[in-house]
C-alpha cells in the first residue's frame, strides 16, 4: 500500500479516538476545597496557584478531586518525583486530564508517541527523535531564531505599550517549530487555536471537542501529503520515512508525534518566556541586575523555570492501590504539577522568592523520570535567545497595568495577555 493511501486510511477516525469516552460532565465551577475538590481549570489557579499549592502542601500533601472521573494532586517534590519514576504503578497513556481516559489498549504506544508511551516502547520512540534535538542541532537554529526575534521588536516601531505575550513571546515558537517541521510560517495563528483547543478546552461538549480536534488532524494530514509530494529535509519527511522495528512507522504514529512536537514545541516556550518578561517587568531590581551583568542571564533563566514552571503532566493509575497514605482506584487520574515541586522548601531553600544567581538548582521544570522533555535544549535556547534580544533591544520595560495581565487555564500555564510599557 502506498504510504499516502495508508495515511489517508489511517487518519479518518484519528479526532474521533481522542475524544472516545468522554462525558458530558462539567468540571469546573467555583472550588468548595481544594484538598477535595481541586480543579486546576479555574481562575484563580490560572492567576496565581502559588498559594493555593503552599496550602496543600502544609495540610493535604496529595489532594483528591471526584471532578474528571476521579484525580489526585500531590504538591510536594517527593511524591510527584515517586510518581514521574514508577513507570510500573502509573501509565502516561494520556497526559491531558480531562473528562476522557483513553481505553487502555492503546498503552504502550498512546495517542502522541512517546509522550504518552509507556516502557518498553517509549524508549525506541523517544529514540526516534533524539536527533533533532541534540544541542549541535538546536544551534543551528538559533541565527533564524534571533532575527527573527528582532524583526517581531522592529515591528513595535512607535508603539509605548505592546502585549508582550501576544506579539513576542508566542510568535518565536511557533517559527522556530514551523522551520522545523516544514510547516509554512504564516500558519502562526493556526497553531495558537490548536494549541488552545488541545490544552484548554478538556470540558467542552464532545461535539465540539470533536470538531476542533478534527481541524487539527487535518491540517497534520494536509502537511504530510505535501511533503509526500515535496520531500525535504525537516522533522515531517523524516518521520514519514522513519522506521522501527524493520517498518516504517504507522500513520497514526507519525500524526501522534506530529502533534506533539506542534503542540508541546509551542505552549512551553511561549509560557516561559512571558513569564520570564512578566517578573522582569515587575521586578526593576532584577532586571538592572541582568543589564549590569549579562553573564547572569543563564543562571536568571534556570530560576525562572523554576519559579515559574509552565508545565503540569498527568498520569493514570494502572491498578487499585494504596499509595503514599491515599487509596488510588484503577484509572484515577494524577496530575504531576512540576510548578508545584519546584516551589517545596523541603527542596529548595527560600522556595516562594525568585533568587536569579540561585546556584544550586536542580528544577523540575522539564519534568522527571523517563518523560523528562527531550525539546529542553531547544526550549533554553529559544528562552535565552528571547531574552537577550530583548534586552539589548527594550532595556527599560514595566507592566503598563498589571490587572490586565492574563493567564492560561489548564496544565500549560503563563502570560497570554501582557501589556508592557516599552523604552
Amino acid at each position: 500500500m502506498a504510504v499516502d493511501e495508508r495515511f489517508a486510511r489511517d487518519f479518518e477516525d484519528s479526532a474521533e479516538e481522542q475524544v472516545l469516552g468522554t462525558r458530558n460532565e462539567i468540571i469546573t465551577g467555583p472550588v468548595s476545597d481544594w484538598s477535595t475538590d481541586f480543579s486546576h481549570l479555574e481562575p484563580e489557579w490560572a492567576a496565581d496557584p502559588y498559594p493555593i499549592q503552599d496550602d496543600l502542601r502544609q495540610r493535604c500533601p496529595i489532594a483528591h478531586t471526584d471532578r474528571f472521573g476521579g484525580g489526585w494532586l500531590p504538591v510536594r517534590y517527593e511524591d510527584v518525583a515517586a510518581v514521574a519514576y514508577d513507570t510500573d504503578r502509573f501509565s502516561s497513556r494520556s497526559i491531558i486530564m480531562g473528562n476522557f481516559r483513553p481505553p487502555r489498549d492503546i498503552a504502550p504506544i498512546g495517542g502522541s508517541p512517546p509522550i504518552s508511551s509507556d516502557p518498553p516502547f517509549h524508549h525506541d520512540a523517544r529514540k526516534l527523535l533524539l536527533p533533532a534535538f541534540t544541542k549541535t542541532a538546536v544551534t543551528r537554529q538559533e541565527p533564524a531564531t534571533r532575527a527573527y526575534c528582532h524583526a517581531l521588536i522592529d515591528a513595535f516601531d512607535g508603539q509605548d505599550v505592546v502585549d508582550a505575550a501576544a506579539d513576542y513571546a508566542q510568535h518565536i515558537p511557533m517559527r522556530v517549530i514551523a522551520d522545523m517541521m516544514g510547516f509554512p510560517p504564516e500558519d502562526g495563528p493556526q497553531f495558537r487555536r490548536f494549541v488552545e483547543n488541545t490544552l484548554e478546552g478538556v470540558n467542552l461538549q464532545p461535539e465540539e471537542r470533536i470538531e476542533r480536534m478534527q481541524a487539527l488532524f487535518e491540517y497534520i494530514l494536509d502537511q504530510v501529503h505535501d511533503h509526500l509530494d515535496n520531500p525535504r529535509d525537516d522533522l515531517t519527511t523524516y518521520l514519514i520515512n522513519a522506521e522501527l522495528y524493520g517498518s516504517k512507522l504507522t500513520a497514526d504514529h507519525v500524526t501522534g508525534a506530529m502533534v506533539l512536537l506542534l503542540i508541546a514545541g509551542i505552549d512551553t516556550s511561549w509560557s516561559a518566556i512571558g513569564s520570564s518578561l512578566w517578573h522582569l517587568a515587575k521586578t526593576p531590581a532584577d532586571r538592572e541586575r541582568l543589564m549590569a551583568d549579562r553573564g547572569l542571564l543563564p543562571t536568571a533563566m534556570e530560576e525562572f523555570l523554576r519559579a515559574y514552571a509552565p508545565v503540569t503532566m498527568a498520569r493514570l493509575v494502572k491498578d487499585d492501590m494504596h499509595w503514599h497514605g491515599v487509596d488510588m482506584k484503577a484509572d484515577d487520574w494524577i496530575l504531576l504539577s512540576f510548578p508545584a515541586a519546584n516551589r517545596d522548601p523541603a527542596q529548595f531553600d527560600r522556595a516562594a522568592e525568585v533568587v536569579i544567581d540561585r546556584e544550586v538548582n536542580r528544577h523540575a521544570a522539564f519534568g522527571l523520570g523517563i518523560h523528562r522533555c527531550l525539546g529542553s535544549h531547544l526550549a533554553r535556547m529559544e528562552l535565552r535567545v528571547a531574552l537577550e534580544v530583548w534586552l539589548d533591544r527594550i532595556p527599560e520595560f514595566s507592566l503598563a497595568d498589571p490587572g490586565a495581565v492574563t493567564w492560561s487555564a489548564g496544565q500549560i500555564r503563563g502570560p497570554r495577555t501582557l501589556p508592557l510599557r516599552i523604552g
